[in-house]
């Protein structure tokens, strides 16, 4: 079980955070995403396994003016 946003949910084991992303149907193109309290960058997404436990913010970009 990871939290994802203050939400508890469960995973299947050795789940990225670009697969993580895809399940949520969340577009890549628009968040960051803090895992641990860490930012993980864009470029590793697809090498970053999410154990269990873990704690992920993913933040939404909002454009405004």
């Amino acid at each position: 079980m990871i939290i994802a946003n203050g939400e508890q949910m469960e995973i299947p084991l050795g789940t990225t955070v670009s697969a993580l992303l895809e399940l949520l149907s969340v577009a890549p193109a628009h968040v960051a995403v803090e895992l641990d309290e860490k930012v993980v960058p864009r470029e590793v997404w697809s090498e970053v396994s999410i154990s269990g436990g873990a704690r992920l913010e993913i933040v939404r970009f909002v454009g405004g003016g």
